[in-house]
């Protein structure tokens, strides 16, 4: 039997080719006017997730 996708997560994850986890940095929807600019510029780019979440991130996509 194939093991199903989790959408939630398919949503919010992606892995590249070289098998990393990249996710969207959190909290960047509001309340960001009094952050200093180096954490505004910090939150656009993506992030790696580390290994102790991968393993079961990549379970939960089926890879």
């Amino acid at each position: 039997m194939k093991i199903k996708t989790r959408k939630a997560v398919a949503k919010r994850f992606k892995i590249t080719k070289t098998g990393k986890v990249i996710a969207r940095t959190a909290n960047q929807d509001h309340f960001n006017a009094k952050e200093s600019g180096n954490k505004t510029r910090a939150k656009r780019s993506d992030k790696q997730i580390t290994s102790g979440t991968k393993k079961s991130i990549k379970r939960q996509l089926g890879k």
